[in-house]
């Protein structure tokens, strides 16, 4: 007799190894405040902490369910489970069965070959071959532990296997996100954008998956040698539209544009009839252009420099000359002024 059972026991060990991640069914024997002694077959208890088990305070003893193994021996020697494990391996199972060609659905992939990334979703395994990866990532190592969304383009729900494409998907979303953006798109709307390359003159800006071009000249209204002086790779802003141009798809930006220009800033300061101290930059044939203090340039004609009509402007006013004027008109929107010569 105790042959016999030693023969049993040793079939039974031989036969049962245990390893992590494998899930078994079993039944509660016994219920501590810590946690379940739980037997999985035969005489193989198991120890479920009770922070492995979502609804412990509602388990019973003589309750069946599945678990996963997550540590071959723990202090006591008892194989230590998890039923959160299990039941979130069961829901990705069914949610895997319930794919169909063409579904999308989300997954991490846990390593690649040389064929391609490779991951499970429950008892399914899932395979994305290597020309169906995504087309952002080059080197299929940076894939594993990202999730990823993908189409199902076969299914052997009898070998529970997937195979799946990730950069199919990517196009579609592209071309969706293309369609989107070419029909909402017109001058002046404001956008927000990311850079996602600098060149000496200019810069690509990624607007809802398109691509889009500020020039040097519209990043600010200060002069700049680079574009990398005021931005960085990778940084949002907002943009406004400046240029629309559907038949060859391309859309200029301008952040400038957003902007107050100091020439408008300087001409909000004055005030008509007021007198500001200025210089003459530029001589004209019917009068001269003043720069102020502040900033704000403006026409100087003739008929306001002098009552005489033979007069030449020349005569009157000198480049470089220090003057005092009166404001006797601005334009804020066409951002003009006009001054009058206080004698």
């Amino acid at each position: 007799m105790s042959d016999e059972k030693f023969s049993l026991d040793a079939i039974e060990k031989t036969m049962t190894s245990y390893k992590k991640g494998q899930m078994f069914d079993g039944v509660v024997v016994i219920k501590r405040e810590d946690g379940i002694i739980f037997n999985i077959g035969g005489k193989n208890d198991a120890y479920l902490p009770k922070e492995e088990a979502d609804d412990f305070d509602e388990i019973k003893i003589g309750d069946r369910f599945k678990v996963v193994i997550t540590k071959s021996k723990n202090e006591e020697g008892l194989i230590e489970v998890s039923k959160c494990q299990a039941d979130e391996k069961i829901l990705q199972s069914q949610n895997a069965s319930k794919l169909k060609l063409g579904s999308v659905f989300s997954f991490v992939p846990s390593y690649f070959n040389d064929l391609g990334l490779v991951s499970k979703m429950g008892d399914y395994e899932i395979f994305i071959p290597k020309d169906e990866t995504s087309v952002k990532y080059l080197d299929q190592r940076k894939c594993v532990g990202k999730q990823f969304d993908a189409f199902v383009t076969e299914i052997d729900k009898e070998s529970k296997k997937i195979i799946a494409s990730i950069k199919l998907l990517e196009e579609q979303i592209k071309k969706t996100n293309e369609e989107l953006f070419w029909n909402s798109i017109f001058i002046n709307k404001i956008v927000k954008g990311k850079i996602r390359k600098i060149l000496p003159y200019g810069v690509f800006v990624d607007v809802g998956g398109v691509d889009c071009f500020m020039h040097i000249s519209n990043i600010c209204y200060k002069r700049i040698n680079s574009p990398a002086e005021i931005l960085k790779i990778g940084e949002e802003h907002n943009f406004k539209v400046i240029e629309v141009d559907r038949e060859n798809k391309k859309v200029a930006l301008s952040m400038k544009a957003l902007e107050e220009s100091p020439k408008l800033k300087a001409i909000r300061e004055l005030e008509i009839g007021g007198v500001y101290s200025g210089e003459v930059i530029k001589i004209l044939k019917f009068g001269a252009i003043i720069k102020l203090e502040n900033g704000a340039t403006g026409l100087l004609h003739i008929k306001n420099a002098t009552e005489e009509n033979n007069r030449q402007i020349y005569e009157i006013v000198k480049l470089d000359q220090k003057v005092k004027v009166e404001v006797v008109d601005k334009d804020e929107k066409e951002e003009k002024v006009s001054f009058k010569l206080i004698h």
